[in-house]
């Protein structure tokens, strides 16, 4: 498996100024300490695991840290007011998806949990090698979406209408979904690609 200890170490760099950088001063405090804590939560976890000796492949660390650092940006911004205006042109957006690139990203997460799967030889079926990940992803869509609901029916308004970032979509929370299992299918082919022959050598 090709891990290095400096990539994971470099990444974790990059976040650490990300984030001093970011939290001057940001858009809405409270939205900021909400969409943080997601952050927070991730690299706790990956961090426990690295001390704890459970490594991934180079490629995994780098595809898990894009969500750290895209959702740093937008606690700072809150997601509906990134600086994404070049992308909205670009592809004649009528809205701000800067949210919707974010949730493509939490798909990512498929690819380490299919090597962890292959490594360990968890399953000896190709099928749920391939669709437990996606499920997974799938799963923590919907928990991610009733979070965000609660959040925002129980906190201050304004608060609540940044951390949604629905931008006035009925459908906001079901394209999120779809954005983040896409993402993980995504995953899940360059998995296919790159990473399967290297987990599946231990």
């Amino acid at each position: 498996m090709n891990t290095t200890t400096k990539l994971p170490l470099l990444l974790l760099t990059i976040y650490l100024v990300l984030f001093v950088v970011l939290a001057v001063n940001p858009l809405d405090r409270p939205t900021w300490w909400a969409e943080n804590l997601t952050v927070w939560v991730l690299l706790a976890g990956m961090v426990i695991l690295y001390w704890r000796k459970i490594r991934f492949s180079n490629l995994s660390y780098v595809l898990m840290s894009v969500l750290l650092y895209m959702h740093t940006i937008g606690g700072h911004f809150t997601f509906e007011k990134v600086p994404f205006d070049w992308v909205t042109k670009l592809f004649g957006f009528d809205r701000n998806n800067y949210d919707r690139f974010a949730h493509v990203t939490v798909g990512f997460y498929a690819y380490p949990i299919a090597e962890w799967l292959t490594r360990k030889k968890l399953t000896a079926s190709r099928f749920l090698q391939y669709t437990y990940p996606l499920f997974v992803i799938a799963t923590a869509a919907v928990a991610y979406e009733w979070i965000e609901w609660a959040y925002a029916s129980t906190s201050d308004p304004e608060a609540g209408a940044n951390y949604l970032g629905s931008q006035g979509d009925v459908w906001d929370a079901q394209k999120d979904m779809l954005c983040d299992t896409t993402g993980a299918a995504f995953a899940l082919v360059l998995f296919g690609l790159f990473g399967e022959r290297n987990a599946a050598k231990g």
